[in-house]
Formats: C-alpha cells, structure tokens, sequence
C-alpha cells in the first residue's frame, strides 16, 4: 500500500457529522493520522487523543517513519495519581507547559499534537496566562542576573550546584547555567554587568561548552507559578473553600511563605480565578479518538471519584478524632479540577468527531462509517511455534506470493541491528532483491520484485 492507494479523506475534519473510520489495527493510525491531515482539510494542527500514555509513544514512533514531515507535539497528563501528596515529575511538567505554552501562543504548521484521556479532563490555567509565561532573552539584551534568578525561583526552577536535570540552575559569579523546559542540552548565560553577553550550549555529563545559541526561550516548571498575585488569591480562595487554616496544614503555611510545597499543584484552581479545558485550548482544532479512548476517559473519571471520595473520608475521620496524626489533607471539588464524562461529550458535540476502530461497525444516524480495510500484517506466530517450521523459508515463501500477485512486500523489526541480521539471513536462505527503507515513502520507489526491510 502507498499514499495513492489509500482512501480519500476530502475534507473529513470539518465534515459536522461524527465519523468512524474502522479497520484500523495498532500501528495503521499514523498512516491515517498523517492522511486526514494531507486531505482532511486542515492546514493547521490535528489533535490526536491516544487511549494512554504508552499509545502516544508508539503514535509518535509510527508518524516518524510514515509523515516525517509532520510536527508532533505531545501533551501528556500529570504522571502522578489524582489527589497525590506529590507534585507531577519535573521532565513531564516541563513538557507539558511548554506545549501548552506553544498551544496558547498559537501553531500554525502542519502538526499533530499527541495527548490522552487522562490529560483531556484535566483543567490547565488559562490560556493568556500561559502564554504570558514565556520569558525570552538573546545576548545583548540587558537583564539583571538576580531578576532572572527571582524569576526561575517563582517558576520552580531548582538552585543546585552542578545543573544535569531539566529544572535546575546554577549561579557562578557572573555565569547562569540553567536547564530549561524543551532544550536538548542546558544554557550557560553569561553576563557582563546587567548585560546579557552570550548564550551557548554545554553537555550535563562534561560540563563542556558545546555551541553558540542565539537566545532562549524559558516557560515555567509548574503549572503554579509564586507570584504575589496567586499566593494571596490561594489564601483568599483556600479560606472561601476550607476554611481557616491551622498551623498543622503545612500547605497553606508553604504557600502564604512564597515557598514551594510537595503536591501543591493538586490544588491548583486555588490559584486562579477560573481554569481552562484543554477544549478551549483547542478551539477551532480537529479531534480525533483512538479506538478504547471513550472508555479510558471513563474509567479516569472513576479513578479520580474513587480518589476524591477516599481523601474525603480520612478528612473526615480527622475530624472526628480518629487522627492518625498526618498533615490534613483538604482535596479540593472534582468539578474544580476535572472534567466528568458528559462534559467531554458536551464539548465535543458538534465538532465532526473523527473515531478510530479497529472493528467493523454499521453506519446510524447523525454517525457516517468509512472503511479503511487495514489490518495486521502476518507475524508468523505459528510458524514460530512449530519446531517442524522453518520460519525463514515460510516468510520466503509469503514474500514472494505477495510480490507475484503485484503487492510491495516490507518486512518490519524492531531495531536497525534486528533488521541486519535479517537480511543476512533471509539472503542466505534464498531471498532476493532486499532494500532498506528508511521511511514509507521509500515503499512508492522500490523497482519490481524487490522486498522492503524497515525499522
């Protein structure tokens, strides 16, 4: 199969009408994803909600190898549980805002933004606020050190002594070393003065300075940034909400201190007058379902009651003496911080919702099926387990039956190394005509009887 050969998708992203598009096994989504984008009528991004953390992984491998021309910007939950006593990791959360800081400013090339259930019905900060949250700077600009310094502290950058680790800086003398949310490598700053001089790479392990950069781009560590505008709407809000604050509830302390505190962002609409959807984010944008995705987003909802209803009950018990002595733990309302099930499917009426199935399912009313006939090529599972089989002739054999009835034969494996050894082997044992591909569009140049090896 090539780009020619797959169906058309003519403007099916802003066709009003809920679409499925059935057969479509693990690992045909990319090629449909990088389809619908091609014909589907959108110049701008697509947004993919894959049905967990692990398929927007494996999406963004496949888009690699079919659209490597596309943009993929991946959105990711929290990776912590909801209502946990600590914060979500470092190199997640800066991901995450700095695709929700690159949303909010505005995408205007072809890209798909990867994201899941789990981050659907979560609330974020508006969007003005985060794309207000980008600090930039080139040399010649004339900054002050202990401004810059002040800000990284509110956006809960990390002060260390050597900087290795997404979220950490450190100051010697007239030099900043920093490793900003989206970078490969970490900065060095040098400044002269309130003068910025210079901005150059360097490797973490080494400490070496490795290039020139020509500016930099910083957005916060957490979606909770200590400024004195939030710290006094958090204590406003947390009273409103809880109550007066004991000195035992070590939140309300670390906060109302400007001091950062394990978890905080679990109390995040405390800090804002109004938080966003993702919806909202996305306003305008296609949307697309992976097959399960539905289901995901039901059994989030459920986690989080259960994980609500269970902090509940030990505040509770707290309060009826039945202390067993930790810090109290005040969660704030589901519907502060989560979108439940009938909200998602509210914001998605009338979108022209895009579902991938990997079944075949009928056509109803208000709901158009389109079948895209994929399904999963041969892995000689059988064969495999059979000892009287030898596993090499049987792909042989398969391979030459679908290149003599006109078809592109590509066999796949797992890593560059794998791939090798196959071609040695299947040359050895009678194959002929092997070319390496580098990417799907190599499938449409391979001559006549030739076999395709990729990764």
């Amino acid at each position: 199969m090539t780009w020619k050969h797959l169906t058309r998708l003519d403007n099916l992203l802003f066709d009003d009408a809920a679409k499925i598009l059935t057969g479509i096994p693990d690992g045909y989504e990319a090629l449909v994803l990088a389809k619908l984008l091609r014909d589907g009528g959108s110049d701008g991004p697509l947004v993919f909600v894959a049905r967990d953390g692990q398929r927007m992984a494996d999406v963004e491998a496949g888009l690699g190898f079919f659209a490597p021309w596309l943009r993929c910007l991946l959105l990711p939950s929290w990776d912590c549980l909801p209502y946990d006593r600590v914060s979500p990791g470092q190199d997640m959360a800066a991901r995450r805002i700095a695709v929700l800081s690159e949303i909010a400013r505005g995408v205007d090339t072809p890209t798909i933004i990867l994201t899941s259930p789990n981050a659907l019905v979560q609330r974020v900060p508006p969007r003005d606020f985060m794309a207000a949250q980008v600090m930039r700077a080139a040399p010649g600009n004339r900054i002050h050190m202990d401004d810059l310094v002040r800000w990284l502290e509110r956006n809960g950058f990390q002060r260390t002594s050597t900087v290795r680790e997404t979220g950490e800086y450190a100051v010697r003398g007239g030099i900043l070393d920093l490793f900003a949310p989206g970078e490969k490598e970490p900065l060095r700053l040098d400044f002269f003065g309130d003068t910025l001089e210079s901005v150059r790479t360097f490797d973490a392990e080494s400490q070496r300075t490795l290039a020139q950069s020509s500016r930099i781009d910083l957005v916060p560590m957490s979606e909770v940034v200590l400024s004195d505008d939030t710290i006094a709407r958090f204590r406003r809000n947390y009273l409103t909400e809880f109550g007066a604050a004991t000195r035992e509830d070590a939140l309300y302390q670390a906060v109302s201190e400007g001091r950062r505190y394990a978890g905080m962002e679990h109390w995040l609409p405390l800090f804002f007058e109004g938080l966003e959807t993702l919806f909202e984010y996305f306003d305008g944008l296609p949307i697309v379902f992976d097959h399960l995705a539905q289901e995901a987003l039901n059994e989030r909802h459920e986690q989080i009651e259960d994980h609500y209803n269970a902090r509940q009950r030990v505040l509770e018990e707290q309060g009826s003496g039945l202390d067993d002595g930790s810090a109290p733990y005040k969660p704030v309302p589901v519907e502060q911080l989560y979108l439940n099930p009938d909200e998602v499917h509210l914001m998605l009426a009338g979108r022209g919702l895009v579902t991938l199935s990997q079944f075949d399912t009928i056509e109803t009313e208000g709901r158009r099926v389109i079948a895209l006939d994929g399904r999963q090529g041969r892995n000689f599972t059988t064969e495999r387990a059979t000892s009287s089989t030898n596993v090499f002739d049987a792909l042989i054999t398969h391979t030459r039956e679908l290149r003599n009835i006109g078809k592109v034969p590509v066999i796949a494996s797992w890593s560059a190394g794998a791939r090798d050894r196959m071609i040695s082997v299947l040359e050895e044992h009678g194959l002929e005509g092997g070319r390496l591909i580098a990417g799907f569009g190599d499938v449409e140049n391979l001559p006549k009887g030739a076999t395709g090896f990729a990764v």
